[in-house]
């Protein structure tokens, strides 16, 4: 288990990450979100003993990182965004390079380079340069150097930054295949594949965590969407029904007027649901469509945009 408590960067005056602690058990996917400048890379940085924090602890499988970093970086693969490789070098001199600096030695290495170049389909390309490559082979590559050794906690910054549609799909079948024996910390920009892999979201701003939810949770708001032929006046008997809060006309187009509900943390959206229709149908309105709202991490993302410009103003 990756355990982190109360860590902080300072830059001179300037905070890049305030007092950030969190827990991730091995198995799960976690998805590090945030607006450029949030602290996400300074974070990914003294998770893997690159960058000291001024404060606080890192902790993997009881081996505490400040104390132990050889070998808690034995434990480690980390994929940084831009990946500093030698370019002259073939790729397979190159893994067998990393694989020793991370001390693995004889048939074990071997073993090791083997399963990688396997699990990143680099076979036909291991006796090219490394410059040769197209942007999507060498992040194949950067991969690769990373899940030498078996690690126990994963880091991985922009993995499919340059990859096709293919190589997307393949990449986040691996990672989902080394998740079940590792802890793995995903940060990108494409919210795609923090809902195609991650179980967990956390949300920085500023250097702070302002959110730490499991992705299904983030999914379900605490909303219903309503469409029906009926005008807000004829809709005074809605804000009475048990579970709802408030409700507000979202759009209108002849007919069809949209409404979104807002309800209190303990309803049931089933019951408000099987409510509602009810009382629409008693009235003699039509009920075009109704059901869950459910949140995307775009729409996330943009709310907590949004409140940081506002701060800021």
């Amino acid at each position: 288990m990756l355990t982190v408590r109360d860590l902080s960067r300072r830059y001179g005056d300037f905070i890049a990450v305030n007092n950030v602690s969190f827990d991730i058990e091995p198995g799960q996917i976690v998805g590090l979100l945030g607006h450029n400048g949030a602290g996400k890379t300074t974070i990914m940085k003294m998770l893997s003993g690159y960058l000291e924090p001024n404060d606080g602890e890192v902790v993997l499988d009881g081996i505490n990182l400040a104390k132990n970093s050889k070998a808690f970086q034995a434990k480690l693969g980390y994929l940084p965004e831009s990946l500093p490789v030698y370019p002259d070098m073939l790729v397979a001199d190159y893994l067998d390079f990393a694989a020793s600096l991370k001390g693995l030695q004889g048939r074990h290495k071997n073993q090791q380079v083997k399963q990688a170049v396997g699990a990143t389909a680099l076979e036909t390309r291991l006796f090219s340069s490394i410059s040769s490559l197209s942007r999507g082979y060498k992040q194949r590559v950067g991969v690769a150097q990373a899940l030498l050794g078996e690690p126990r906690l994963l880091i991985l910054d922009e993995p499919t930054n340059g990859l096709d549609p293919q190589q997307t799909q393949q990449m986040r079948h691996l990672i989902k295949e080394v998740a079940k024996r590792a802890t793995v910390i995903l940060s990108t920009h494409i919210m795609q594949e923090v809902e195609a892999l991650c179980d967990r979201v956390i949300l920085l701003s500023k250097g702070e965590i302002q959110l730490d939810k499991p992705l299904s949770e983030i999914k379900n708001c605490a909303q219903v969407a309503l469409c029906c032929d009926a005008a807000p006046a004829q809709l005074g008997f809605i804000s009475r029904l048990s579970g709802v809060q408030r409700f507000n006309l979202v759009s209108h187009t002849g007919d069809y007027h949209t409404y979104h509900l807002d309800l209190m943390p303990e309803a049931e959206h089933s019951n408000v649901c099987a409510e509602l229709v009810q009382k629409l149908v008693h009235c003699g309105l039509r009920v075009f469509e109704v059901g869950q709202v459910n949140r995307d991490l775009e729409t996330l993302f943009s709310e907590y945009g949004q409140k940081e410009a506002s701060h800021a103003a």
